[in-house]
């Protein structure tokens, strides 16, 4: 893997030109999304802003043009906890995509299903990712230098794949260990799309970040009881701010030095905070053997083939 750091107190002042440009931003209506779409518009992309709710979608595109006039924006709909909404999405009339951020998530919900019948966490942060990506090859492929970049945690550190029971239908379920292992499933998808595409000399890139301890909504919005208290005290107390925890999914998207199979995020407070630099995952997230193994079930699981080289 790629060792080159970044470059010291790099900023979102330093993000080159973008004019020309298209990314689809997921989860782009608040939080990480939010920002990351806000520095994207004001450095001349067009970004498509994938939502789940348009009238909150509404909203922020109209906060954002307010700040940046000009602001080349589209809103579409798009729920990852569907890949029936996944399809239609990448269904729709694209452009060649130069950009593709997986970035939206869900954190330690009670709980819940998706319209397929997954657990949300794992079906919402992987699976509806994997599909959207799979569909959306051809527009990425056609770009000169297309990059994917998803959105980890550095809670993928305490997860894993449970390859027998994925979705908690018979073991007892965590909330935690349920985002863990979706996260930890990020950084395995993120790491073998950056293999297949080296093994097919294709000139696209697949990046990782993490944006340490950002204060957004996810710490409130899913979690429920204690978790959901500790999770708005540690926004106010220990997180830093979404601009900045934004920062490391930004450098991966459009920094010149930025390179497949890097891993972005911060480079303090053991990565909870401060400028993106190069990290690495946990040596079992960097398995090519159980990765391979997992594309092949998430080909499965959503009904989507995946090959880079077609």
């Amino acid at each position: 893997m790629p060792t080159i750091a970044a470059p010291p107190r790099w900023s979102a002042a330093d993000i080159p030109d973008q004019t020309g440009r298209t990314a689809v931003v997921t989860g782009a209506n608040s939080g990480l999304g939010l920002e990351t779409t806000r520095e994207l518009a004001r450095h001349g992309a067009h970004v498509i802003m994938a939502v789940r709710n348009l009238d909150k979608g509404a909203d922020a595109a109209g906060q954002i043009r307010a700040q940046i006039p000009g602001a080349r924006l589209e809103l579409r709909q798009l729920d990852l906890a569907d890949l029936d909404s996944v399809r239609a999405f990448a269904a729709g009339d694209f452009p060649v995509l130069d950009l593709l951020i997986n970035n939206a998530g869900v954190m330690m919900p009670p709980l819940t299903r998706t319209q397929q019948g997954f657990e949300l966490q794992i079906g919402a942060n992987h699976l509806g990712h994997f599909a959207l990506t799979a569909l959306l090859w051809p527009r990425l492929a056609g770009a000169p230098a297309a990059r994917v970049v998803t959105v980890s945690s550095g809670l993928h550190k305490r997860g894993a794949i449970d390859f027998d029971d994925l979705s908690y239908t018979s073991r007892p379920y965590s909330p935690t260990g349920a985002y863990a292992q979706s996260k930890f499933a990020n950084v395995l998808f993120g790491l073998e799309l950056d293999r297949r595409l080296r093994a097919a000399g294709l000139p696209a890139a697949s990046l990782l970040a993490h944006p340490g301890y950002a204060a957004t909504n996810l710490q409130t919005s899913g979690p429920t009881g204690i978790i959901a208290r500790l999770g708005g005290l540690g926004n106010l107390l220990f997180a830093q701010s979404a601009a900045d925890g934004a920062l490391p999914q930004l450098y991966a998207a459009t920094a010149p030095e930025a390179t497949s199979g890097q891993f972005i995020g911060p480079s303090r407070l053991g990565e909870m905070r401060g400028a993106p630099k190069v990290v690495r995952a946990i040596p079992a997230a960097e398995d090519p053997q159980v990765a391979a193994r997992f594309w092949a079930l998430s080909e499965t699981l959503t009904s989507t083939p995946f090959s880079v080289g077609s």
